[in-house]
């Protein structure tokens, strides 16, 4: 390379010409403004700094650091002086020697410390190794002293037994009386002596245990107390450098203070007191108590722990998270971050609001209250039918295909007293109702069809009242058919556990026919036996307090929830608390429409006034301060948020990698409306349940009530079709759905919902291919043609050989060559394709290693249509 000048060396380094000519300077090169540096001059001009800062060639012993700062102290109204500190500290690098001699003084302290614990260890193996075989001793004289003892037993018992086989007829019955009770004496005493021989055996034994565990013990705490006093020294050690080092700085304010104090002459003898700073460095790490709610943003955590939010985000990677000073964290993932940075942490509980409104709830004197029945089983196996012969009502009719949909509460007044009933649907998506139904419940009745047996739903409603600790009567239906067969249901139900009272098991059944009304009575009467045996009771004056069991949105009258009352009392003007939303009870209607002006235990009603639609299976409290109601509320609603976005972060983050690995995955984008909270779980529930590893349905947004202008937009910019159940579009959102050609389907029945989605989701899947074999060619004879190359000489064996299709090559079955045809010919003509038992001329494109005995294959490639 060519010689540079100075100036343009300066730009190039960036720094100024006259430092650079000081530095050759230093290195022995004398160089002027205006020369030229040539290759030898730089290198040694780098040699130089190398050196100087701490190069291999020459590294430094020493290292000064230097600190000037300028303050102004103030001595009155108008004196004030400057005062320049500055602070110099300089860091000496250990000589090898001293490092080679503090390595051996560690390896002598590790020596010592590992001779004393053998040592410990080998007493300690002594000990029980000698207490082991003096036991074994013990054991083995304890043995032979009772083989002898036996050995002299036996022949001193077969004297015995000689004496008095000689002296039988001789003794007199009382004299044998005698010697039977010395001999059951003398047997009695010999195990006793036995008994006490092994008890002190065996507290031998423990004794040595004993001691080799106190022993273990004491070296232990030996151990513990040199690690803790070598933990003390170099902690002291660590103070003594501080306060060394905050001396030198003292000193040297100190010197700083008097020349500039003696410089003005004006002393002020205060001023070097005034500058010390009496911080020491703690010997060890500060330990943090943090309090951790359900959920806590990092940025929230890092100022509680009193660190810096990148060192959490830092410790959360190194666990494998990607964090940001916003995340929400759950409360397991917040423990975990913790502790990963040696802080303890303490649960707290964020109820507390809500705990003290609960607090008053429940207090008074309990009276025996209405039972609270639900109707559980298969679909179509009669429960609402059975349920309209008690009510004299048709509730059935009015159901969509005939089947239960919603959960339905009613009051009925019968011979036996007032009881409640709520009918659950049976069809399998609507699992979470049936579970719902039988925690609010206090008896299930378990309607079973007398000419279907026990089916998936039965099983299921089974395990419902099971889990819910409810008792169970079986209402054997449908008595009235001819393929009638009760004790087929009684045999079935027995292999689930369910045995009837005849059969020696402790549950009711009872053969109803909910169209003729066979056995209704009897199934009330085991109904109401069944309460009393329970001595069902409730506070029947207080504040009310119930579950939701259903909910949904009216257009002319708001949100509407149905409420099963469970304690105290529910009134007009109410102030109720139901899970996020709150409000002030405007009117309350039974099941056939009328006001209820006041709903004590077991009453269900439906209640208007909500500040929203509450989520099916909340709890429902009256509370007084409508103020807190409300604070509760929005803390819950909160609460479920950064729950969600915790949990979706979370998720995120672990199937990141997943994803990516598994490829792009088809998604059905689904917006579904309802008219009732439960059907909208139920169906959510069910369209998830049909993902696959290929497709995926994805509710991106779902509610209850109508389809509106902002489900339309939802559904547009996502991609989404609009499901609605039982619910219609508004004008609105019709023109938006026509504007966007969004897909629209209404339903009243939820299985044809699932098999429509279920199509659509086959149509997503990416398509099966499979390969035909259309014909077969047998290689008769091979003939040479300057213009196509081998020709073969072929008889059509299997099929039909079309020009159009890829061929194989095939020699003893192993596939040697895959294209296509170039010639196909019967006699001289060129043909489309030559039939079974016909000969041919074949001519393959690009392959001229045709042998006779060869086999030509020609086959089609066919799409396969998938289905989930």
């Amino acid at each position: 390379m060519a010689d540079v000048s100075i100036e343009k060396l300066a730009s190039d380094i960036g720094t100024s010409v006259d430092r650079l000519v000081s530095q050759f300077s230093d290195a022995g090169i004398k160089k002027a403004v205006g020369e030229n540096v040539t290759e030898d001059e730089k290198r040694k001009l780098l040699d130089h700094l190398s050196k100087q800062h701490g190069g291999s060639n020459g590294e430094p012993k020493k290292m000064t650091l230097q600190r000037k700062t300028t303050s102004t102290l103030s001595l009155g109204k108008s004196k004030e002086v400057k005062v320049e500190v500055r602070k110099k500290r300089t860091y000496v690098k250990r000589t090898d020697i001293e490092e080679q001699r503090q390595a051996e003084e560690e390896a002598k302290r590790r020596e010592e410390e590992a001779r004393l614990k053998r040592e410990a260890e080998e007493k300690a193996a002594e000990e029980a190794r000698k207490a082991a075989e003096e036991k074994a001793r013990k054991a083995e004289e304890a043995r032979k002293a009772a083989e002898e003892d036996k050995a002299r037993r036996a022949e001193k018992a077969k004297q015995e037994a000689a004496a008095r086989a000689e002296a039988e007829s001789e003794l007199s019955e009382e004299e044998l009386k005698e010697q039977e009770e010395a001999r059951q004496e003398e047997e009695r005493l010999r195990k006793q002596q036995e008994e006490e021989a092994q008890r002190k055996l065996e507290e031998d034994a423990k004794k040595a245990a004993e001691e080799a565990r106190k022993l273990a013990e004491e070296n232990e705490r030996r151990w513990k107390e040199e690690e803790e006093r070598r933990k003390k020294e170099e902690a002291e050690e660590v103070h003594m450098h501080s306060n060394r080092y905050a001396q030198e700085a003292e000193d040297i304010e100190d010197m700083q203070v008097e020349r500039s104090s003696r410089r003005r002459k004006k002393p002020n003898k205060k001023a070097s007191e005034s500058l010390k700073q009496g911080f020491n460095k703690p010997a060890a790490p500060v330990e943090r108590v943090v309090k951790l709610g359900a959920t806590i943003t990092v940025g929230e955590l890092a100022s509680r722990l009193a660190i810096k939010v990148q060192e959490v985000i830092k410790a959360m990677m190194k666990m494998g998270e990607m964090a940001t000073i916003n995340q929400v964290l759950d409360q397991d993932t917040a423990v975990l971050v913790v502790e990963e940075m040696g802080h303890k942490y303490e649960l707290v509980n964020d109820n507390a609001l809500e705990d003290e409104l609960l607090a008053g709830s429940g207090a008074g004197d309990k009276t025996t209250r209405a039972p609270v029945v639900t109707i559980m089983g298969h679909v179509d196996h009669g429960k609402t039918s059975l349920l309209d012969y008690i009510r004299r009502a048709k509730v059935a009719a009015g159901e969509a295909g005939g089947i239960t949909q919603h959960i339905g509460a009613y009051s009925v007044d019968t011979d036996n007293g007032k009881i409640t009933f709520l009918d659950t649907p049976g069809h399998a998506a609507f699992t979470a109702m049936r579970a719902r139904g039988a925690t609010a419940t206090d008896i299930v009745v378990l309607v079973v069809a007398a000419d279907d047996g026990v089916m998936p739903q039965t099983k299921e409603a089974v395990q419902h009242s099971r889990a819910a600790g409810v008792p169970l009567i079986i209402a054997v239906n449908k008595m009235d058919k001819e393929a009638a067969d009760p004790d087929r249901v009684k045999t079935e139900l027995s292999q689930l556990e369910v045995i009837s009272e005849e059969w020696g098991g402790e549950h009711q059944f009872v053969n109803v026919s909910a169209k003729t009304g066979m056995g209704v009575d009897e199934l009330l009467e085991a109904i109401s036996l069944q309460a009393e045996v329970l001595d069902l009771k409730a506070t029947p004056t207080g504040p009310g307090r119930g579950i939701v069991v259903e909910s949904r949105l009216d257009k002319g009258r708001g949100p509407i929830a149905s409420v099963l009352v469970q304690e105290g009392e529910v009134k007009s003007g109410d102030i109720l608390l139901c899970g996020e939303e709150y409000g002030r009870v405007r009117a309350m209607r039974d099941e056939n429409g009328q006001d209820v002006k006041v709903a004590g235990p077991s009453t269900p009603v439906e209640i208007l006034g909500l500040s929203g639609v509450p989520v099916a299976g909340e709890d429902a409290l009256v509370v007084q301060d409508e103020r807190k109601a409300r604070e509760v509320a929005g803390k819950r609603h909160q609460k479920k948020r950064e729950l969600k976005l915790a949990r979706q972060q979370k998720a995120k983050l672990e199937n990141m990698f997943a994803n990516m690995e598994a490829g792009d995955v088809s998604e059905l984008n689904v917006v579904l409306k309802a008219d009732v909270q439960g059907s909208v779980e139920a169906i959510s529930e069910s369209l998830i349940k049909l993902s696959t590893s290929e497709v995926k349905v994805n509710i991106v947004g779902s509610g209850v009530g109508g389809i509106t202008e902002t489900d339309a937009s939802l559904a547009a910019a996502s991609s989404a079709i609009v499901v609605g159940f039982n619910v219609r579009a508004d004008a609105t959102a019709r023109r938006v759905i026509e504007a966007e050609e969004i897909d629209l389907r209404y339903y009243s029945v939820i299985y044809d919902l699932i098999d429509e989605v279920k199509a659509a989701m086959s149509g997503m899947l990416a398509p099966e291919f499979k390969q035909e074999i259309m014909g077969l060619a047998e290689v008769r004879d091979v003939f040479k043609s300057p213009k196509l190359g081998a020709i073969a000489g072929c008889m059509v064996t299997e099929g039909t050989v079309k020009r159009s299709n890829p061929i194989r090559v095939l020699r003893e079955n192993v596939v040697i060559y895959e294209g296509e045809l170039e010639s196909l010919r019967r006699f001289k003509d060129d043909v489309q394709e030559v039939r079974n038992g016909m000969e041919c001329g074949i001519g393959v494109k690009n392959y001229n290693d045709v042998k006779v005995g060869d086999q030509i294959e020609v086959f089609q490639v066919v799409e396969v249509k998938r289905e989930i």
